[in-house]
């Protein structure tokens, strides 16, 4: 395993980080496709094994079920000072008024909450989860000093928004001598690299790390493309993203698929190889429902793609749908009021 600074920061983490969003309850969250604990907990160790050290979870992953799960299990499995722990806060965790969002009240009551569920006297790096057009941002970036300067809290980042919210941001927190982020973590892969007009080159104007989900684009980088799965038969919010450039999208796999067998190796070395030689790329966020998944992903850092093998890669590519950012009144994850399935 390979082991990097996290942006400008002197935190160490593993060059892959474990998403958590598959564990948790299946009647409580969105997906049908999650780990419930006993099958969770195997693959939350085997990531140890390997020496990945850095997990990410949220909050609102089944209603703080997946929190529960990825703390418990680090509490048997690893030593503290050794883990940086991520979660975020945004999500609707409860009916009625405060129930989500990034009010002053909800975040110094979701941290709290997430402090107990995850069985621990701090978090590494806490994340807003989307922006909340409802809250200003002062008011938003003042209570995450406030946790950092409480102790609870290591570091903060973001997740998903436009270039301008995330800049607008920074410069409140840097005009009143606030915690400022020091990681995003956007939604970018090969089938949507949107955050490249923007995002991409402002983390790196900045010093801020890049941690990306759904790297793989919900494992539609990783098989054939008619391949019937229960993640692309169900993941709803999967095809929300990508369906509506399916023609463009199947030649930038079938570009994967062709380097993978002449080289030899698997998809996901290819894609995730791809991604991470994207600067200011320090860790992906990969999902893994598998012991398997884990060990494809570890192939990926002792792989150098050429640049002509770039190049192709990149070559279909055409402009998509912005998503991940939320638009006023948007919702996140398709999921109702109470974050639970529909």
């Amino acid at each position: 395993m390979e082991y990097v600074k996290l942006g400008s920061t002197g935190l160490d983490v593993s060059r892959l980080c474990l998403g958590t969003m598959g564990f948790g309850d299946r009647e409580r969250w969105i997906h049908p496709w999650v780990l419930e604990e006993d099958d969770a907990r195997p693959v939350i160790k085997h990531a140890l094994d390997a020496g990945i050290t850095f997990f990410d979870t949220a909050n609102v992953y089944s209603l703080g079920r997946s929190e529960e799960i990825v703390g418990k299990a680090l509490v048997d499995y690893a030593r503290r000072e050794e883990i940086v722990l991520a979660t975020k806060v945004h999500g609707r965790m409860h009916e009625g008024p405060n129930g989500g969002g990034l009010s002053r009240k909800a975040i110094l009551a979701e941290v709290d909450a997430s402090l107990r569920r995850l069985g621990t006297e701090y978090i590494d790096l806490y994340l807003i989860h989307r922006w909340d057009y409802s809250v200003p941002i002062e008011e938003t970036m003042r209570a995450l000093d406030d946790v950092v300067r409480s102790g609870k809290v290591r570091y903060i980042g973001a997740s998903a928004m436009f270039a301008w919210q995330f800049l607008q941001a920074q410069h409140v927190a840097e005009v009143n001598g606030w915690t400022k982020f020091v990681s995003m973590q956007n939604h970018y892969n090969l089938l949507y690299r949107e955050e490249e007009r923007e995002m991409m080159p402002l983390l790196r104007e900045l010093g801020v790390a890049s941690t990306p989900y759904s790297p793989l684009a919900a494992g539609r980088l990783t098989r054939d493309w008619d391949a019937d799965t229960e993640r692309a038969r169900t993941d709803r919010t999967a095809q929300t993203k990508y369906d509506s450039t399916q023609d463009t999208d199947r030649e930038i796999v079938q570009q994967v698929a062709r380097i993978a067998e002449q080289r030899g190796l698997e998809r996901v070395h290819v894609a995730l190889a791809w991604l991470l030689a994207k600067d200011p790329v320090v860790a992906p966020i990969v999902g893994a429902t598998r012991t398997g998944h884990v060990d494809a992903a570890l192939g990926a850092l002792e792989l150098e793609l050429t640049d002509e093998e770039l190049a192709a890669l990149e070559a279909p590519y055409v402009p998509h749908r912005v998503v991940g950012a939320l638009e006023p009144g948007e919702s996140t994850h398709g999921a109702n009021a109470s974050g639970t399935r529909r």
